[in-house]
């Protein structure tokens, strides 16, 4: 009697559903039991109904299987047939009259466009402003060429991700990520590569940020102050003349190397006294890092990041007007274009460079997304439609960076300049002066200000939760963590502002086993224990694997 007094809808679950999910917000529809009624009526927004004989006879089935079910027996509970659908849940009262369930799974699903833009707007970041940089180590016909083979590459090892749980049987899959998938397979070696490769990418994108704040920032108030004072100074002794300047802010260092930047920042404001205070006290690398400390450092600390997801529209908003500014600009510069195979000319960089791996590491974090890309379409209304929608969002990322790189590199003024003058970062091949540009690193200074506790966040709970089983274990792990990511942002926007190197030694990392290997072994396991590995499959992937661990070594060696 105990038993048949037991509401059927319940939030309970056993032990066993516990190992098998993260939280209680993820029962399935075998947890969801409607309460037995007799044949009454049902409240809903339109007038009163009567109960319809199925619906009546479902809700029998239902009672009938509750005698049936202890409270830890799993094996007679109702099987698939006699479970509603998510439209078709009420939850009945003693009176015998039913409300519909509101906001059902269905309901929070996304049409395949708004899916296509989240990834797009999801993938989209600081790589952006390296394409230009990245397309000149590579020369101009090889770096079109390579940002389409990896494109390619990254979404066929993307597409394995996002089939991965699905191929494992017997075992509920539905809120696992992709690092579930590969502990599955290696067990705690894979759990932890995988945090740890993780990690990676997000530290890694902390110190691009960091970096880049100090740069939005300097250059920003360096405008606020200038227009102020009625100050008109050059940027540069190597720029255009023209309403459209353009500069080398570097021409004295080697360009095709790997020390564009940091030979002259380390040099830079040697003799303070020579300078009047402004420039003392808002120097690039000398203090405006430690001035973000002040801001950033507190909001690191926040206990949930929520607050700063509300502004995550600021990021779509700075790319789109980043295309507009390239745009503008190709359009007054005009094209600047000679092509010269292999040889390089006092001007131009030839087509095909031995740089390109620079490029290759560049774009591995520019088309990473395979750590969220699971979670992100399980959103989409369309399951069916999950390739298509992906393979559209690829697309346009690769639209977005091929229109980028290529509009600024054959825009760039060559004579007088060289093409070996643009910038890892293509704002600093613009003056501090020009208006459209200030417009463009206040909005991209306000975003990353907003993203950057989010990216913390991210880590501190991937970080705490594995070594610690907590969160937010206490204010001092937390502070501490933050510190040390805070120092070594500090550090690389001191010692080496290079954007690009960071950029691309991050995503060789963290694609060497998030996008190459384990994606590659996944598949190869899933088709060995479905006796559909073949020869061909196995020596493809084996290559995948190879080129990633070759993408990574490289770096070291430009």
């Amino acid at each position: 009697m105990e038993d048949d007094s037991r509401p059927l809808l319940s939030s309970e679950q056993t032990g066993e559903d516990y190992l098998q999910r993260d939280s209680t917000n993820s029962l399935d529809l075998r947890t969801k039991r409607p309460f037995h009624v007799e044949r009454k009526n049902i409240i809903n927004d339109g007038p009163q109904e009567t109960v319809s004989a199925e619906a009546a006879v479902l809700n029998s089935r239902l009672h009938y299987y509750s005698r049936l079910m202890g409270s830890s027996d799993r094996q007679l509970s109702p099987p698939d047939h006699v479970i509603p659908q998510p439209d078709e849940i009420y939850i009945y009262s003693p009176l015998g009259t039913a409300f519909k369930v509101p906001g059902s799974d269905h309901t929070s699903k996304n049409p395949s466009i708004i899916t296509i833009f989240a990834i797009w707007n999801t993938m989209m970041g600081t790589s952006i402003l390296s394409m230009p940089w990245g397309i000149k180590q590579a020369g101009f016909t090889l770096g079109v060429f390579i940002v389409i083979f990896i494109g390619l590459l990254m979404l066929y090892c993307c597409y394995i991700v996002l089939k991965s749980p699905k191929s494992i049987p017997c075992v509920d899959t539905s809120d696992w990520e992709f690092p579930d998938v590969c502990q599955y397979y290696f067990g705690k070696v894979g759990q932890w590569s995988s945090l740890m490769f993780s990690m990676v990418s997000l530290v890694g994108a902390m110190v691009v940020y960091w970096v880049l704040m100090s740069n939005f920032l300097f250059n920003t108030g360096q405008f606020i102050y200038n227009h102020v004072h009625n100050i008109n100074v050059s940027d540069s002794e190597l720029e255009t003349n023209g309403s459209e300047k353009v500069i080398c802010p570097y021409p004295n260092t080697n360009p095709g190397g790997n020390n564009t930047i940091s030979t002259l920042y380390l040099s830079d404001n040697g003799n303070m006294s020579d300078v009047n205070p402004f420039e003392r006290y808002w120097s690039k690398t000398n203090t405006v890092p430690f001035y973000l400390i002040i801001l950033l450092l507190p909001l690191l600390c926040f206990r949930s990041a929520s607050f700063f997801a509300r502004f995550t529209f600021l990021g779509t908003i700075s790319v789109v007007y980043l295309i507009v500014l390239v745009t503008v600009k190709a359009v007054r510069l005009g094209f600047h274009l000679e092509f010269h195979w292999f040889d390089k000319t006092e001007f131009y960089v030839p087509e095909f460079r031995l740089l390109f791996p620079q490029l290759t590491g560049v774009l591995t974090l520019a088309f990473f997304i395979h750590n969220c890309i699971i979670t992100l379409m399980k959103n989409n209304k369309d399951q069916e439609n999950n390739v298509r929608d992906l393979s559209v969002a690829y697309l346009l990322v690769g639209l977005t960076y091929l229109y980028v790189g290529v509009l600024i590199f054959a825009a760039f003024p060559s004579p007088p300049l060289f093409k070996d003058c643009i910038q890892p970062n293509f704002l600093d091949n613009f003056p501090s002066s020009d208006i459209m540009v200030f417009v463009a690193r206040t909005f991209l200074l306000f975003q990353m200000i907003t993203v950057y506790p989010l990216l913390g966040y991210l880590v501190r709970v991937q970080m705490m939760g594995q070594l610690f089983g907590n969160h937010y274990p206490s204010f001092l792990h937390v502070l501490i963590l933050n510190i040390l990511i805070v120092g070594a942002g500090v550090l690389m926007a001191t010692f080496y502002p290079n954007i690009g190197s960071i950029i691309r030694f991050s995503g060789a990392i963290c694609g060497l086993a998030l996008v190459f290997v384990f994606p590659a072994l996944v598949h190869m396991i899933t088709l060995r224990r479905q006796g559909m590995l073949r020869w061909t499959s196995a020596i493809s992937h084996s290559l995948l694997i190879l080129l990633g661990v070759a993408n990574l070594v490289a770096q070291f060696f430009m």
